[in-house]
Order: C-alpha cells, then sequence, then structure tokens
C-alpha cells in the first residue's frame, strides 16, 4: 500500500577504548554494545529502519534477539529515522561512510551504481541460500545492476494493482453503490453523492505528491515523464503526457477539482487524510497478493474498507524494489548481517514476533486453524512493525479476518501476474546527467498542478512539452534511454 505507509561497530581504537572502560563500569548506550561485542558476546548489527520507532521497541528487540542470538549467534539493533528525514539523512550517513551494517535503501539504483552498497551476489550462495530460494525470480530480474545484486527485497508484492479505497462506514450511512467504479471517470456519480449529503468529508483524498495510475512502466523515476506503455508498443519510451488515456484522466481530475472533489489546496497539501478517520470518502491505495484483497487495508483503518481495482497486476521493477534491504560496502560484518536478513525472512517464529508483536498481548493463535491468528487490544497501538517493510510476508501468520476466498485469490493473482517487458531494465544515467537534471527542473515547473488537477491540461500540457521540446536535453535524454533500452530488450531475446 502507498498512502498509509508511513549499527555498526566503533573503530578499532574505539573498541578497545571501550573494553578499557567496561572495567570501570562506565559504559553506556552505544559504547556497551561495541564493548559487548568486543568481549566476546553476541556480534552487534547496526540496522537503519525507514518510519516510527514502535512505543515498545525494546520489548520487541529482546525478544528477537533470543531467537536472532541462538541461531546465529548476534544481536539486532535497529535505529529509525523518520519518514520525512529518511532520505536526507541516509544521504548524509552515505556520504560521510557511516560503519553501518543493514539499512532499508534508498534510492536504490542510484546507490549501488557509487558503490555505497555490498554486492551479494555472493553472499546469496551461502549465508543467503534459503532466502534465496524463497525470492520470486521477478525480484532477483529487478534488483539486478550489472550483473550483480545489491538487496535482500522484502518478498510481498511482486506484482500490484493501483486501487480505489473507499471508507466502508460512509458507503453504508449514505447508501452509496460503487459496483460501477472501474476508472477516473467512472467516480463521478459517487463523488457527486457525498458532496451533496456529506459537505465535510473529502470526495476524493489526494495530495500533492499525486499522479494519475496507467499500466505504465516507469524506467526511471516518476519525476520524469517517460514511461513504457503496458498496453501499447511495449518496445518504446514515450512520453506519459502524450498517452491519450492518460490525457483524458487529467481532464477529468481537473473536472473534480473545480467541482471540489479534490482539496483546492491539493498542489501545496501535506494532508494524509488518517485512514481510520471518515474525513475522506475514496484515495489511492496500492494493493497485492499478500495484502489479501481488502483484509490488510481494513486491519490498519480497523475499519471496513472497500477495494476496486483499476490496473493489472503486472511485475515490474518499481513492484521489486518497493522494499529493499541493503548491506553497507562499509559494514565490517556483511556475512553476518546477510545471516540475520536470511533468519529474518525465513523463521516465523522471529518475524512474526515483530510485525504482529508480543504474543498474548497483541495477538493470540486461532485454535484449530494453523498460521491463523486473532489480533488484540495491544496490536491497536504502536507495539509492532509493519510488514511490508520488515520481512517475508510469506511466513507471517494470516489473521482471522481473511477469508478463504481471499487466499484464493491471491494465490491466483500470484500465478498469472505477468512481467513488463522492461523487468530488470536500469538506465545508465552517467552519459546524460546534466540533461535529466534539466528535464527535472523543468517538469517541477508543471507536473505538481497538471497531475492533481489544479490546472487545464488542454492548456497546459502543450506549454509543458513545447517548453521540453524547445531545450536539446529532453530528446538527448529520450534518444539515451531509448538505446539502452532496444539493447537491453536485444539481449533478452538472445
Amino acid at each position: 500500500m502507498k498512502n498509509w505507509k508511513k549499527y555498526a561497530f566503533a573503530s578499532a581504537s574505539l573498541v578497545a577504548l571501550a573494553a578499557s572502560l567496561a572495567a570501570c563500569g562506565n559504559l553506556k548506550g552505544n559504547n556497551q554494545k561495541a564493548a559487548d561485542s568486543a568481549s566476546g558476546d553476541k556480534t552487534v548489527i547496526k540496522m537503519y529502519q525507514i518510519g516510527d520507532k514502535p512505543d515498545n521497541l525494546d520489548e520487541l528487540l529482546e525478544n528477537a534477539n533470543k531467537i536472532i542470538g541462538e541461531k546465529v549467534g548476534a544481536k539486532l539493533d535497529i535505529q529509525y529515522l523518520g519518514w520525512g528525514d529518511y532520505g536526507k539523512k541516509m544521504s548524509v550517513i552515505t556520504s560521510s561512510g557511516e560503519n553501518y551494517d543493514i539499512a532499508f535503501a534508498d534510492n536504490y539504483v542510484v546507490n549501488a551504481q557509487k558503490g555505497a552498497y555490498a554486492d551479494l551476489t555472493e553472499l546469496y550462495k551461502k549465508e543467503g541460500a534459503e532466502l534465496y530460494k524463497a525470492l520470486d525470480p521477478a525480484y532477483i530480474k529487478g534488483n539486478t545492476i550489472n550483473g550483480k545484486i545489491y538487496s535482500v527485497p522484502v518478498a510481498a508484492n511482486v506484482a500490484s494493482s493501483q486501487n480505489f479505497a473507499f471508507n466502508g462506514p460512509l458507503l453504508e450511512k449514505y447508501g452509496i453503490d460503487i459496483s460501477g467504479v472501474t476508472s477516473y471517470e467512472t467516480l463521478e456519480p459517487v463523488l457527486k453523492q457525498i458532496k451533496e449529503k456529506a459537505p465535510d468529508v473529502m470526495p476524493f483524498a489526494v495530495g500533492k505528491n499525486f499522479i494519475p495510475s496507467e499500466n505504465f512502466d516507469y524506467p526511471v523515476a516518476n519525476g520524469l515523464p517517460f514511461v513504457i506503455d503496458l498496453e501499447g508498443d511495449t518496445t518504446k519510451i514515450v512520453n506519459r503526457y502524450e498517452v491519450p488515456r492518460f490525457v483524458e484522466h487529467l481532464k477529468t481530475l481537473h473536472k473534480y477539482y473545480e467541482a471540489g472533489y479534490i482539496p483546492k489546496d491539493v498542489a501545496t497539501s501535506e494532508t494524509s487524510y488518517d485512514l481510520t478517520q471518515d474525513t475522506w470518502l475514496v484515495r489511492e491505495e496500492t494493493v497485492g497478493p499478500a495484502d489479501y484483497g481488502s483484509s490488510l487495508l481494513s486491519r490498519v483503518a480497523n475499519r471496513d474498507i472497500q477495494i476496486k481495482p483499476f490496473t493489472n497486476f503486472i511485475k515490474k521493477n518499481q513492484t521489486t524494489q518497493v522494499a529493499n534491504f541493503v548491506i553497507s560496502n562499509n559494514s565490517k560484518n556483511k556475512e553476518k548481517a546477510m545471516e540475520v536478513l536470511n533468519l529474518l525472512n525465513t523463521n516465523p517464529e522471529l518475524l512474526n514476533g515483530l510485525v504482529y508483536g508480543p504474543e498474548g498481548k497483541n495477538w493470540e493463535k486461532v485454535a484449530g486453524k494453523e498460521n491463523r491468528v486473532k489480533v488484540l487490544d495491544g496490536y491497536k497501538g504502536n507495539t509492532h512493525m509493519s510488514g511490508w517493510n520488515t520481512g517475508n510476508n510469506w511466513i507471517l501468520y494470516i489473521n482471522e479476518n481473511v477469508t478463504d476466498e481471499q487466499i484464493a485469490q491471491s494465490k491466483k493473482d500470484l500465478e498469472t501476474a505477468k512481467e513488463s517487458p522492461a523487468l530488470g531494465f536500469i538506465f545508465n544515467t552517467d552519459n546524460v546527467k546534466s540533461e535529466i537534471s534539466a528535464i527535472t527542473n523543468t517538469m517541477q515547473q508543471f507536473d505538481t498542478a497538471i497531475n492533481t488537477g489544479t490546472v487545464d491540461p488542454e492548456k497546459a500540457i502543450p506549454e509543458l512539452m513545447e517548453k521540453l521540446k524547445s531545450e536539446g536535453a529532453y530528446q538527448k535524454v529520450l534518444d539515451e534511454m531509448q538505446k539502452q533500452y532496444d539493447e537491453f530488450l536485444k539481449n533478452k531475446k538472445s
């Protein structure tokens, strides 16, 4: 889901210092951890994680480290960096050469190409062998850069679709029928009803980073307009603003904006519209097989959420890189770090204890049903980690609210999901870095207003395209990308 989803040893001299201070009983915090490691206790693996720290992190780690210590002789130390700060702080940590062990990947492809992350290709053959066997091959294809893999992806939604997620209690309260909703265009009757019946409710909850979803594959980040149209000629890279059905979506959104169905301040809005509240009727969410339909959204929201998919299940680079863990190239414990990641993704007791929290407080097993659990009141607090960015979702216990039909549909979705022709295509930007910067600057002048429906696309898109094409940077990047993609497709066939 995309909207609610929201370190190492000291140097040798410091370790020696820590050891001497330990004899005096004066150590605190990280120095104590270094001393523990130096004294032959457990190897401390320092991990940076994105998001908000659970209130009971110490309890979660105490339970986890009993297993980790017994199985691999290590101790995991997780330090959280907030959602808004993660990219900036990890950039500083990476550029400083800090000696951490594991981190949630930030800007995976770029940092891997820069040499910030350790090459895990050989580690997968030994320390990560069990984990490797459990991964869908698409994860390996989507994360391989120049023949090497630098990440441990969290196995979950290797394919996903975009969905309209509806606030169930409001649908019931106001008698709103969503059976006819299949696209942005068919949302209109639903939005009109809620606007009339509950003026204080935001009909379509979108924010400034919103981009209409389509069956596109993005060969580079969404900040650039280049896409591969999976409903068109998949051998060509095109500009999304020149794909007719995408332009129709933008016209529709502008119509909704003018009707008051979208926030008036959407182009600058930081409002997140809490999933648990009645401040919104519909939003867009990414859902995959591991979410078992709307069950995960409903559990997180603590209310009924109804979903309507409107794009296809496709395995793409983006879906394989949603949650990657990497090992720092500066880590002194690469093998041990891989052992910890392997355990996180293959040991159900360890992973479920983190994602569900303490057994007996947060959850209990359902009698007579294998791998089924019931969440308790303790789970409702900030007392557990998120499944999507912790470990292999397919070894998580299944919540009792998941139906047999949802499980069967999940298996079917996985079996029938197709790979994008561009899966594994990594664009090398070395020859066009300055040109990409120029295009990005131009896009920032136009794209937020266009994508959110704030401006009339029939006027704004021609202005954007005229400016893009008047600059040599645009065509140079497009040509270079197409050249590399042609070569990728050629090698793929041979």
